[in-house]
């Protein structure tokens, strides 16, 4: 069956050409020119992926990525900018956008882009469901979380995470006590490099910490190791 995909963008010319090309490689394109049409579309076709541009009418884009997300709504985003901006990117990547695009862009990178998303998005599923009984539950002192139902729980209460933190967790929690560069987190979890953009990494980290540590200055599940990375410790 074919992956659906909801582009979402005012910008007539854009829509256009990104739908050609996109149809061309055997994805179904359905469009919306504002945020809440693109929320009202999200819900009722649950697209496999949607393509979100930043600046629009009524709702910008990093609003309707949050009210996605609020709606337990976690396809994949790639997030379209006009703005080569540090600030809209890492905020975007923050509220569950899963990839970003600065605009002007090829139809070519467009594509590129969807597909690895897609590509990323399922090997996660495979490797939530096709994880023996012993990974149905990863268990690090008070911390808990079970793969298969992508859900993590600290001192009992289940953990609000966006999609990456959790894949961020998860990777982190498989690898307790082995040390990962910022380069291996940035595949793992991210799919491909974002040129060396280890800033992405480290705001999520910072995330997971305030939802895990008691003291966010000296933490002990997940320890810096200075000029190298991270690792995932097991507390005594």
């Amino acid at each position: 069956m074919a992956k659906k995909i909801l582009l979402v963008d005012d910008e007539e010319s854009i829509v256009t050409l990104a739908q050609f090309h996109l149809q061309k490689e055997g994805y179904t394109v359905i469009a919306a020119s504002d945020g809440p049409i693109a929320l009202h579309l999200a819900q009722e076709e649950r697209p496999d992926l949607i393509v979100l541009d930043l600046m629009l009418p009524e709702m910008d884009g990093l609003d309707v990525c949050k009210a996605l997300r609020q709606r337990q709504l976690n396809m994949p985003i790639v997030m379209l900018t006009a703005k080569d901006d540090e600030f809209d990117k890492v905020l975007g990547l923050e509220l569950g956008a899963d990839d970003y695009l600065t605009k002007p862009f090829s139809p070519r990178e467009l594509v590129a882009r969807i597909k690895a998303v897609l590509r990323r998005s399922t090997n996660i599923v495979e490797q939530t469901t096709g994880q023996d009984d012993q990974d149905s539950l990863i268990t690090i002192a008070e911390l808990k979380v079970l793969p298969d139902e992508y859900k993590a729980y600290f001192r009992g209460e289940e953990m609000m995470l966006t999609p990456k933190e959790f894949e961020l967790l998860l990777f982190l929690s498989r690898n307790k006590k082995r040390v990962l560069s910022r380069d291996q987190l940035l595949s793992a979890v991210w799919d491909y490099d974002f040129a060396g953009d280890t800033r992405i990494v480290d705001v999520h980290i910072s995330h997971l910490r305030e939802k895990l540590e008691d003291n966010t200055k000296k933490p002990v599940y997940i320890q810096t190791i200075r000029g190298f990375g991270y690792k995932m410790e097991v507390p005594k």
